[in-house]
């Protein structure tokens, strides 16, 4: 039988109440409430609390505090990977930046997702489904990436997009629900 852990990271129905995920929860958090509390000078302990918190990241990573996430192992980011203030990483699957992407401030990445029927949703359980960003990515400020999309090489998400289909590689997406733009020559 899975563990609830096992089933959460399968994207299937899962309890977050288990111990072990509460747990999990706890331990990004404090992480979290320690890099949030650095200072820009502190660039070194920042790095060691991030390759700490996160699945994998690659070199010269810059994360502006504050940044929140549920459990953060299951967030990885290539090399060159900018992240603006505020931003929000709700990693119960897998959330995957290629490098060189460049989030602006209080944009949103969400992989949980609830029932739509109300009785099931009361349960409590929940379900994932991860989020993958390719490279040279720019996501602009307060933009939100919803459950399961996926975002291909060199596309730009405009400021405040919402967005909850796949976005091609090399285009411009903005709008809610975001809609192509433009393609990039």
């Amino acid at each position: 039988m899975p563990t609830e852990t096992e089933r959460m990271l399968a994207g299937d129905s899962y309890d977050p109440t288990d111990p072990e995920l509460v747990a999990d929860r706890a331990r990004a958090r404090d992480i979290v409430r320690r890099y949030n509390a650095t200072t820009e000078a502190e660039s070194s302990r920042r790095e060691t609390l991030l390759r700490e918190l996160f699945g994998s990241a690659g070199d010269a990573v810059a994360v502006e505090p504050p940044l929140r996430c549920d459990y953060g192992f299951n967030v990885t980011v290539g090399e060159g990977f900018f992240a603006n203030f505020g931003c929000v990483l709700l990693d119960v699957t897998p959330i995957e930046f290629g490098d060189r992407c460049l989030l602006g401030p209080g944009v949103h990445v969400y992989t949980p997702t609830h029932p739509i029927d109300p009785e099931e949703r009361a349960t409590g359980r929940e379900r994932g489904r991860p989020v993958t960003v390719g490279d040279d990515v720019w996501i602009g400020g307060r933009a939100v990436l919803n459950p399961g999309v996926t975002i291909g090489d060199g596309a730009v998400i405009a400021s405040g997009a919402v967005v909850t289909e796949d976005v091609p590689g090399r285009v411009v997406v903005g709008g809610n629900p975001a809609q192509i733009i433009r393609e990039i020559e």
